[in-house]
């Protein structure tokens, strides 16, 4: 299942693929609503069950992107799509709640090793984040410590708020920018690369229909 955007959507110069992992009840598909729909209806989202993807088209730089960001639940563990998740991903944001140290603690003791595991682009570029930050008299992270442990693990780093929206949309355009700047990763998600190399392997399979 998933939901596409349409504004812009007629063309665009590159495509990438997005992951949201931490714990469940972070806000991750309270984040990932934000930036899709500009809503702040998001009080009263049931956790994700199995995976999710979503589509946006927008522009950043000079830059036309279509983004397919996946949302999985937190606490389940699915055996097989674990790995087709992680495969190909161009970015993923790890996600933990400011109120709750736990799910801090776990982006390192369970989700990072994760990622190590099954990213097959080993120069995806990573941001840690922490969500939540409305609530800031219950706060139980932080920013310093954030910030610390994404300069340790070299993820790029920022607070934000689903429910004011504060933050969201730098997000994915923090990582979209880093994204561009590494060209294996522009390259893989080049759309005229993709057009080039699929002219090529016509040609070729022309070619040898030819000779047969």
């Amino acid at each position: 299942m998933g939901s596409t955007s349409r504004v812009g959507s007629s063309s665009y110069d590159y495509s990438f693929k997005v992951l949201l992992i931490g714990d469940s009840a972070v806000g991750k598909s309270s984040l990932l609503l934000s930036f899709i729909s500009n809503s702040n209806s998001i009080h009263h989202l049931s956790p994700t069950i199995g995976v999710d993807f979503k589509i946006k088209f927008f522009t950043v730089g000079s830059k036309r992107l279509k983004l397919t960001v996946w949302d999985t639940a937190g606490q389940e563990r699915f055996g097989t799509v674990i790995s087709s998740y992680y495969r190909g991903a161009h970015g993923i944001i790890l996600v933990y709640d400011v109120t709750r140290r736990e799910t801090f603690t776990n982006l390192i003791d369970i989700w990072a090793k994760e990622v190590e595991l099954y990213s097959t682009n080993h120069d995806s570029i990573k941001i840690l984040v922490g969500n939540k930050v409305d609530k800031e008299s219950e706060r139980a992270v932080s920013k310093e410590e954030g910030m610390a442990l994404a300069q340790q693990h070299r993820c790029l780093f920022l607070e934000c708020s689903a429910k004011t929206r504060a933050n969201v949309q730098q997000c994915f355009n923090d990582l979209s920018l880093k994204i561009l700047d590494v060209p294996g990763l522009r390259e893989k998600g080049s759309v005229a690369v993709r057009r080039q190399n699929q002219k090529h392997m016509y040609g070729t399979s022309q070619s040898g229909g030819c000779c047969s």
